[in-house]
């Protein structure tokens, strides 16, 4: 599909476990500060409840804003500028639906993080990624009724917070991530580091259904683009 719409189930897509091959050390970023030549994202937020026109709205879009469906690598042809000094960077997502859920690929100096809990109100459900490639881990974080109800780090899921912090343990434990007291990790120093992280991510992925094509990043998958902090050029070069 191209519309960027996955209907159906959590098998849908494929999963988000291939998340722990973004943002890589030194990825994300072009000499000028916008989205790098690989179309690494800033973040992926994913909201079960709102449509995606609304999941843009609520992140600081026009609704009325959207630009034609464009693919990852066109991203590259819009005027981002990532750090302004003095002024806000420039934040863009692309948009759509798979395996139920509304998700949102953040570009840019965008605002999932920041608006998470603005996001989650009125009984929506939010799960944000970010692979925070500059300044590892990746992070997790799931949101609910207007509040963060539980997040951490891939690899150091011992350290959580929020108002849950130990919801996600029991899927943690059985997918092998921690020991049964929550807190030992199961990863052994031989192995790799994607392959701790792709665990993780299983669990998170089984438990709330979540599911990403692949095509979205990197491929033909096109997507309506949003701007929603600062001035970013949205007509193509």
């Amino acid at each position: 599909m191209t519309d960027g719409t996955h209907g159906g189930s959590g098998q849908d897509g494929d999963g988000i476990q291939w998340f722990a091959e973004i943002g890589r050390p030194g990825a994300g970023r072009s000499p000028r500060g916008g989205p790098d030549p690989d179309g690494e994202p800033g973040g992926v937020v994913f909201a079960r409840g709102i449509t995606p026109e609304e999941l843009a709205r609520r992140m600081g879009a026009d609704p009325a804003t959207a630009t034609e469906p464009i693919s990852d690598a066109e991203i590259r042809g819009l005027d981002i500028e990532v750090y302004r000094p003095g002024d806000d960077g420039d934040g863009v997502i692309r948009v759509g639906t798979c395996a139920g859920w509304s998700f949102a690929i953040e570009y840019g100096d965008s605002t999932g993080g920041e608006l998470l809990t603005e996001i989650a109100r009125d009984g929506a459900e939010v799960v944000h990624f970010r692979p925070m490639p500059e300044q590892r881990p990746a992070l997790l974080d799931y949101a609910r009724d207007g509040a963060v109800l539980c997040g951490f780090g891939l690899g150091e899921e011992r350290w959580r917070w929020g108002q849950e912090p130990d919801l996600l343990v029991p899927d943690l434990v059985a997918a092998g991530v921690l020991e049964a007291d929550g807190v030992t990790s199961c990863a052994s120093g031989r192995e790799a580091d994607g392959a701790a992280r792709r665990r993780s991510l299983g669990a998170v992925e089984r438990r709330f259904g979540l599911s990403l094509p692949r095509a979205a990043l990197g491929g033909g998958l096109r997507l309506p683009a949003y701007a929603v902090r600062g001035t970013p050029g949205m007509v193509l070069r």
